[in-house]
């Protein structure tokens, strides 16, 4: 019984690390806040450290918590494995669930995702947050958000990081650009051409950054916030982009507009599914995940 207790402790202190919130940490558990309170507080005087102190953010870790951890999440791991700590989900009935995505990733990833949920689950519904860098980890962890696919890295020990698949790179310009008519322009001929770019998260800066080893420096015309606005954009002017090349084949599918290869080969980027870890990912996140791996993941 003593074990089994400590076990639990051993829980509660793994939540409130990943999710600075006493309060999420509780719902994570299905305790009372009083419950998760009177864990830390055996905690502490078993430690004979303070573990965490408030901060303008939520919970802070002491050197100590920093240090206790990593091990302490390794054997929660280890035990989820051991005893099968995840139950069985039933999807027939009325379900909701959330997820994070770049406007990029509401026109390619969404409706593989809707296709693959709505064939699983026919009663669920689906919210869509728009996906923000800064805020992404805490919305997980806190259960927020269920799952969030990008490209940009999300490095934090609360997530968990499940890669989906690669993007690389095409130009695009509008359908009768009056100079880019073929398939490989090269690359003076598209140096002298003026660009539109996204700026933000959404808009691929590693490619850009990529294109500078080449010496390449863009000359931009346009910044637009969002991607949903680059297709018109480009189709009614002479302007041209650089669009992850997924995106750019349902693009063109819907536009006047038409893709090219680039004279520049630029490394892809990984797109990733992100989670917060077990404990506190529910049965019903872990069968969403599935869904989303399931609808957007390559072969292997």
């Amino acid at each position: 019984m003593a074990a089994e207790f400590d076990f639990n402790l051993i829980r509660t202190f793994v939540l409130l690390y990943e999710m600075r919130s006493v309060t999420a940490a509780a719902d994570a558990l299905g305790v009372s806040q009083p419950t998760v309170s009177y864990g830390l507080g055996k905690l502490r005087k078993r430690l004979g450290d303070e573990l965490f102190v408030r901060g303008p953010g939520g919970l802070v870790p002491s050197s100590e918590a920093e240090r206790l951890y990593p091990p302490l999440r390794t054997a929660i791991d280890q035990m989820d494995v051991t005893i099968g700590a995840a139950t069985e989900f039933d999807p027939s009935g009325p379900v909701s669930f959330s997820i994070g995505l770049s406007d990029l990733g509401e026109v390619n990833s969404l409706p593989l995702v809707l296709a693959e949920l709505s064939a699983r689950a026919p009663a669920a519904t689906l919210q869509v947050h728009a996906f923000d860098i800064e805020t992404a980890p805490d919305e997980l962890t806190r259960g927020k958000v269920d799952a969030i696919v990008t490209g940009p890295v999300l490095d934090s020990v609360r997530l968990s990081r499940i890669p989906l698949f690669t993007e690389g790179y095409v130009g695009m310009v509008a359908a009768d650009h009056p100079r880019l008519r073929h398939d490989n322009p090269t690359a003076a001929e598209l140096r002298a051409e003026r660009q539109v770019v996204v700026d933000g998260t959404s808009g691929h800066a590693a490619a850009w950054q990529a294109l500078r080893t080449y010496g390449v420096e863009p000359d931009i015309a346009v910044r637009v916030t969002r991607f949903a606005t680059l297709p018109y954009v480009v189709q009614d002017s002479e302007f041209m982009a650089i669009v992850p090349e997924r995106v750019a084949r349902t693009v063109v599918r819907s536009h006047p507009v038409r893709i090219f290869a680039l004279a520049w080969p630029i490394q892809p980027v990984e797109v990733t599914a992100y989670t917060r870890r077990t404990p506190g990912r529910s049965a019903a996140q872990t069968w969403f995940l599935d869904v989303i791996r399931t609808a957007l993941q390559e072969p292997a």
